[in-house]
């Protein structure tokens, strides 16, 4: 993996896999709904940006429940991250349940466009987007 940053801040850090034009989002700490959506408008950016369709979306390092931002996420940016060209997201779990159930809700209300695999490494999430 060969990562140049694009974006550093508090509760996130947005970098490009500039071989296999993957765009890598390590979220990190406690989430609310500010800061996912923050990020989230942020990851569309360069998705459109660095032309990407696929996004490895790490929350190994979440440390909360942000689940008063799932509908958003669900219904509102997964859409226009369809239309702005994304066809993968691998999104790894976080080791805290609280941020999985709220991984687990947004899901649960359905995204259509965008294939989403949920995974437990990122190692296994970034292999399966190599393979996309």
């Amino acid at each position: 993996m060969l990562n140049k940053e694009l974006i550093t801040e508090q509760h996130f850090t947005i970098s490009l896999d500039i071989i296999n034009d993957i765009l890598h989002v390590n979220w990190k700490g406690d989430q609310s709904k500010e800061s996912v959506m923050d990020g989230c408008e942020k990851i569309r950016h360069y998705l459109v940006q660095h032309h990407c369709k696929k996004v490895l979306n790490d929350n190994t390092n979440v440390t909360s429940i942000w689940d008063d931002a799932s509908d958003w996420v669900a219904v509102d940016w997964f859409p226009r991250m369809h239309s702005s060209g994304c066809e993968y997201f691998a999104w790894v779990y976080s080791p805290n349940v609280f941020s999985k159930l709220s991984t687990d809700k947004t899901l649960n209300r359905g995204i259509k466009g965008v294939i989403v695999t949920t995974f437990k490494s990122v190692e296994n999430a970034y292999a399966w987007l190599k393979v996309m």
